[in-house]
């Protein structure tokens, strides 16, 4: 599977994408994600892209239904991943859009991605 998620601590999630992102676990994460906020309210994210290559063509990336929904419930998202994929990363989490940050952070700094959401 190319994206799971863990929780971290306190209402700190971990994101992993690896491979190529599918609509189908795109979606399982969404609902995953949704019942945490249902459970616990805001949540910060830290996504993790470690042999990420992309997305799956062809899938309805634009729907907006899930931030209309529960972006207000999305704290902070900090992005950890190599260079190339900063500025697609970042329109693909809607940063200029939501009214949480929204930081990238070089591949292998997890660590202040995890500080800078914590702050």
């Amino acid at each position: 599977m190319p994206l799971t998620m863990e929780h971290e601590r306190e209402n700190t999630f971990r994101l992993d994408l690896q491979g190529r992102l599918t609509e189908v676990d795109f979606d399982t994460c969404e609902q995953q994600l949704e019942k945490e906020i249902l459970r616990r309210g805001r949540v910060r994210l830290l996504i993790v892209l470690e042999r990420f290559t992309g997305w799956e063509p062809d899938a309805p990336w634009n729907d907006p239904s899930f931030h209309m929904q529960h972006g207000d419930a999305i704290e902070r998202i900090a992005i950890v991943g190599p260079h190339r994929w900063r500025s697609h990363m970042l329109i693909f989490a809607g940063a200029d859009l939501r009214k949480a940050p929204v930081e990238y952070f070089p591949l292998g700094t997890a660590a202040d991605g995890r500080a800078w959401l914590s702050s």
